[in-house]
């Protein structure tokens, strides 16, 4: 069992995984993003400046969810993004189709260069086990 300080509010909480926060914090966060997504819709020419103002977020915040596409603004929109990689101007996300698909590509690639050797030992090593029964009747473990 990981307790951890919440990051936002300080109190102790049993961390799962993902973001470093407890309970109602990440309960408060998950309102606040369907609060900035409506108000996105209702303002589509709306900064990414406004939209944090108007509902009380962070700007890092918003970046955060455009990065991790669960925000994207119109075309017209002032808000521009450019993709890691090649600078080109993206509405959400790290990286724009063209560099997606190129960096799917190359992982793919990158698994057909592994020995044929490696990749059956992978899946041998890779099937379910079940505990056999060692009392000798059905039930006991």
């Amino acid at each position: 069992m990981d307790v951890r300080n919440c990051k936002s509010c300080g109190k102790l909480f049993n961390y799962i995984g993902g973001q470093p926060l407890c309970p109602a914090c990440l309960k408060a966060l998950d309102n606040k993003f369907d609060q900035v997504k409506e108000y996105i819709y209702n303002h589509p020419k709306a900064g990414v400046q406004e939209v944090a103002e108007e509902n009380e977020v962070t700007t890092m915040q918003i970046h955060k969810w455009i990065r991790e596409e669960r925000l994207s603004f119109t075309e017209d929109s002032m808000v521009s993004l450019q993709c890691e990689l090649c600078g080109t101007a993206i509405l959400t996300g790290r990286f724009c189709k063209n560099c997606k698909d190129k960096l799917s590509s190359h992982f793919g690639s990158l698994y057909e260069q592994i020995p044929e050797e490696k990749k059956k030992e992978f899946k041998e090593n890779s099937k379910m086990r079940f505990l056999q029964n060692r009392g000798g009747t059905k039930g006991n473990l």
